[in-house]
């Protein structure tokens, strides 16, 4: 009996070709621009041809996924860097401050930011098909994974989507959903289960996360954020550290500055209106600490960002 050849299999992509393939994509969906949002809904694709100062702002529960270029992230005292060989995941929302460490006209970076729909993710836990890797039970809600050969695969396929505009209604949702499935099941998906799992530490500290994002002027007492996480104040002290590496008096203040920061670059308003405005009780106090946390006083920042000598990324 003759042995049927099945002819020659696809040869197997490596990580490395995939990441040339997807910066080729991004690079040329998005042309000389420097961010652009796209038809996909939570995709965004960014090009930068030079590094940046530290710059603040805040992430939300995204992925992101640079494929040509590096850049670092600044979480209280904590530092991350992602490049083409380390994704960056953020379960729930943080300020931060960023930082593009590699990029030039010639090799600029290149990159892609998909925001992560926690019903999407709660969908797919509920499912016993997809189990997630068991993870370090202490660990903040933003960390860095090494990429994968599947994980890109499907980046590029999204990114593809682009080009059959027609399609996108139908298929983006299968592969974000394809995404998610692949970070769940790496190392990082432990922590992305914590945030959309109800019943978990993390999930109920997320909840004192976002009542504090919601009511970021008014004064707030722990024991009030304690409640709205159903949990002690030592225990909810303990686990908001260890989600975003900063008190929830930290937390809340970096939210008022950058609050303050948008309303004064966007809306026109000055120091004295916006301190009282996003919850400070002394102009004095406000101007000192956004000088200490944006490098500069308001009236020179605000002008330094006018004149674009502040690049703001926004998620990636």
């Amino acid at each position: 009996m003759k042995n049927r050849s099945m002819g020659a299999l696809p040869a197997a992509r490596s990580v490395q070709d995939l990441t040339a393939e997807l910066a080729r994509k991004i690079a040329w969906f998005i042309g000389s621009a420097e961010r652009q949002m796209t038809r996909i809904p939570g995709l965004v694709l960014v090009r930068r041809t030079a590094p940046t100062t530290p710059c603040s702002g805040t992430y939300t529960p995204s992925l992101i996924v640079v494929a040509q270029g590096s850049k670092r992230v600044d979480l209280g005292q904590t530092t991350f860097v992602y490049d083409p060989s380390r994704f960056l995941l953020t379960s729930i929302e943080l300020p931060i401050v960023s930082q593009i460490v590699d990029a030039s006209e010639a090799k600029p970076l290149l990159a892609l930011a998909l925001g992560l729909e926690m019903p999407m993710v709660r969908e797919l836990l509920n499912r016993e098909e997809a189990p997630v890797r068991e993870g370090p039970p202490n660990s903040a809600a933003m960390v860095t994974g090494e990429v994968t050969v599947e994980l890109l695969d499907a980046c590029c396929r999204l990114v593809d989507l682009l080009a059959s505009p027609q399609d996108i209604p139908f298929l983006s949702c299968q592969i974000q959903r394809e995404i998610i499935y692949r970070l769940l099941r790496g190392p990082s998906g432990a922590r992305l289960r914590a945030i959309a799992t109800s019943g978990d530490q993390s999930h109920r500290t997320a909840r004192a996360i976002s009542w504090l994002r919601d009511h970021y002027a008014k004064p707030v007492r722990v024991q009030e954020l304690a409640q709205v996480a159903g949990m002690g104040v030592s225990t909810l002290h303990h686990h908001f550290r260890v989600l975003t590496h900063m008190s929830p008096l930290q937390y809340q203040k970096q939210l008022r500055l950058q609050a303050a920061r948008g309303r004064m670059l966007l809306d026109g308003f000055d120091a004295s209106t916006v301190a009282f405005e996003v919850g400070y009780e002394s102009v004095s106090q406000f101007n000192r600490e956004y000088s200490r946390f944006f490098g500069q006083p308001p009236i020179r920042d605000i002008k330094a960002l006018r004149e674009g000598k502040v690049i703001e990324m926004g998620a990636a």
